[in-house]
């Protein structure tokens, strides 16, 4: 279960931005979900980082805008400032003259409500810089994804594995662990693919799914006619948690043999 982070801002740096006003929009950003019916947003740090430099940006170019030249993509700025999994982002940027206009304004565009209410985000990063009367506003949105240990993703991929044959009127399966099996999974996650030479040597010995995966406890749907056959013995599992190119925002590289 994700553990909200505190409300509080001591933990985050830049005391010179307008850390009120972002207190204020967080207050009216869950005041509107409650009343839609959505779970609050917890305020992070790492992503409030990012909302503030953002914010920024917009301030020394006098405009709003979601990315200016030279200006990593929303993705790529969140995860420069968190470590977080998330699964999806979003952005909302207004330039106005309080949090509550400002709150206003955003609720009145279907886009903007539409990531202020979205039940999906679970997480938030505020920044807002001040120019004379005027504020520049920055809301990042994120849905992160509980972190489990490597121990923790292996135990559930084998209680999702079990289930499936149980489902299919198959016994379930004893988890044998392979020395290489770890080693293995993170040469997919080093290399950004599938395919690598220790996962081939495994596949000459037992048979090898490998896939990526942001919940463990999910399955690729191509995999349920191996595991469901009667003729399996064992099972292992090596997995390997990372950002890569191809997921810059982190994912479970898992390589599942079959005996």
């Amino acid at each position: 279960m994700l553990k909200p982070t505190s409300t509080t801002t001591p933990d985050i740096p830049f005391a010179e931005y307008e850390i009120q006003v972002e207190q204020d929009l967080l207050q009216l950003a869950n005041q509107s979900r409650e009343q839609a019916g959505a779970a609050k947003l917890a305020l992070d740090p790492g992503l409030t980082m990012a909302a503030r430099a953002h914010a920024q940006a917009m301030l020394d170019a006098r405009r709003i805008s979601h990315q200016f030249q030279g200006e990593p993509p929303l993705v790529q700025r969140l995860v420069a400032t968190s470590t977080l999994q998330m699964e999806q982002a979003a952005e909302n940027v207004a330039l106005d003259y309080s949090a509550e206009g400002g709150h206003e304004h955003l609720m009145l565009s279907p886009p903007h409500r539409a990531n202020l209410l979205n039940p999906s985000y679970n997480v938030v990063g505020l920044g807002v810089v001040r120019s004379g009367d005027r504020l520049y506003i920055v809301e990042d949105f994120a849905r992160v994804l509980p972190k489990y240990s490597v121990e923790e993703v292996k135990l559930r991929i084998g209680a999702a594995l079990n289930q499936m044959r149980r489902d299919a009127g198959r016994r379930a399966l004893p988890r044998r662990d392979l020395t290489n099996a770890d080693q293995a999974a993170c040469s997919m996650a080093q290399a950004d693919k599938l395919g690598t030479l220790p996962v081939r040597q495994l596949a000459e010995r037992y048979t090898v799914l490998t896939y990526t995966s942001m919940s463990p406890e999910t399955l690729p749907k191509e995999a349920s006619h191996v595991i469901r056959s009667p003729n399996l013995r064992s099972f292992s599992i090596g997995a390997c948690y990372a950002r890569t190119q191809t997921y810059p925002t982190g994912v479970h590289w898992i390589v599942l043999s079959l005996d």
